[in-house]
């Protein structure tokens, strides 16, 4: 679905049914994109630089969230070396959803096996220098999916059945970014993809912090987010709601980034291990 050199990213979008590859560098203080492959007109590069802002949250001001930051010791470390960091949306809820279903209760390298079998059968692709690119299965497919085809895949029966039940809301034209966007508020929102099975709080606070860039969305529960706050002695139990509760309040309207900052923080550690 994207790719990554030294220097830049690769990525596959549909755009009014039209297949594109773009290709994001950085270009002294900016980021250049430059149209790949599909028909370039002002029309296309106007919605390409838009898709690239909010999947890449571009014109957020992150300086309020870095002096929150620095009012604790234990995090202020992240706003010099995390600087410049953003959330990585997935501007397409119907993927945001599935992923998130795909991702319950199971390590994250298995979950990836999982989303690239079902994007590599489902999804429509394209060759771009002797590489394909892919895009993840519409939720017209994946309603008419056979639930057989997605066990052989390792699909558990639950996930299945709540992947093709929450392509057949889409479908039905039930659930979409534009039905939660016209809800009043995140707590709305938060109602309505909770009342759909298979979604709980954490699948629906990630769906709404990756899709809608809510700022307080949390993945209650998340069990690197917690081991994330143990490493960093925020809390002293991962069952301690009260502790977490209070740490989130102190980041009101920054609670989605401080998780994503929480979680960068383990790769890293990872990465200097």
């Amino acid at each position: 679905m994207h790719s990554l050199t030294v220097d830049k990213i690769l990525k596959a979008v549909l755009i009014r049914d039209v297949f594109f590859v773009f290709s994001i560098a950085q270009n002294g203080q900016a980021l250049q994109i430059k149209i790949l492959f599909g028909p370039c007109d002002l029309e296309t590069t106007a919605a390409i630089k838009d898709y690239v802002i909010d999947w890449l949250d571009i014109d957020r001001d992150l300086n309020p969230f870095y002096q929150l930051l620095n009012q604790r010791s234990e995090i202020a470390y992240m706003a010099e070396e995390f600087k410049g960091l953003r959330i990585i949306g997935i501007p397409d809820l119907f993927e945001a959803l599935c992923w998130s279903v795909i991702g319950q209760q199971i390590n994250l390298t298995f979950a990836y096996k999982l989303k690239r079998r079902l994007v590599e059968k489902y999804g429509c692709h394209t060759t771009f220098e002797n590489q394909q690119f892919h895009i993840f299965p519409s939720f017209e497919i994946l309603a008419e999916a056979d639930p057989d085809d997605l066990k052989a895949m390792q699909f558990s029966s639950k996930k299945v059945e709540y992947i093709i039940n929450i392509s057949k809301l889409f479908k039905a034209g039930k659930l979409s970014k534009e039905i939660l966007l016209s809800l009043p508020d995140y707590d709305a929102r938060q109602k309505v993809l909770m009342s759909v099975k298979g979604i709980g709080i954490w699948t629906a606070n990630y769906a709404l912090m990756k899709s809608l860039k809510e700022p307080s969305s949390v993945p209650y529960g998340d069990s690197g987010l917690l081991q994330a706050l143990l490493v960093h002695e925020i809390i002293t139990d991962k069952k301690d709601s009260l502790q977490i509760n209070n740490f989130f309040q102190e980041m009101r309207g920054w609670e989605s980034y401080m998780a994503f900052y929480l979680w960068r923080s383990l790769a890293k550690r990872s990465e200097s291990a």
